[in-house]
């Protein structure tokens, strides 16, 4: 069931994405310098108070915990972020199509250009990958001064 869910939310991201039927905020590649204040975390507040999904997204915070990884279909590396409008957000990272964050603690900063989805919680950020299809705009991390995607 939690598989389905799971497929069923992906299929309507990338519906959305790609049709801009949910609407999406430019980013810029991962060369670019990113802010870890401003306008990125406002942007994410502002697609949770609409409680809009599907939404692109470039930001960064610390690392408030680690979570154990998602192992049920594919493997995602899973974390905590606290950005700097207070909000936390969910990272759930590919980890069979990108490499993992080895050795983040809570604390660590991380940036990151991903897909945004509404929850409750304030969110999941996922698609912080490449796309192996080359279908989807790539994704990324950055911590410790090394680009994951």
């Amino acid at each position: 069931m939690m598989r389905l869910l799971l497929v069923a939310a992906i299929a309507v991201t990338y519906t959305l994405f790609h049709f801009g039927q949910g609407g999406s905020i430019a980013s810029p590649g991962p060369e670019a310098q990113v802010s870890l204040q401003g306008h990125a975390g406002q942007d994410i507040g502002e697609a949770f108070r609409q409680r809009a999904s599907g939404v692109a997204v470039q930001s960064g915070g610390m690392v408030a915990k680690v979570l154990p990884d998602d192992n049920d279909g594919s493997r995602h590396q899973r974390f905590i972020l606290k950005l700097d409008n207070d909000m936390t957000l969910l990272v759930a990272h590919n980890i069979d199509l990108a490499p993992r964050l080895d050795g983040l603690r809570p604390g660590d900063t991380v940036d990151f250009n991903g897909v945004y989805e509404w929850n409750a919680k304030g969110g999941v950020i996922h698609w912080t990958h490449h796309d192996p299809r080359g279908r989807h705009a790539a994704g990324w991390l950055r911590y410790n001064g090394r680009l994951y995607q």
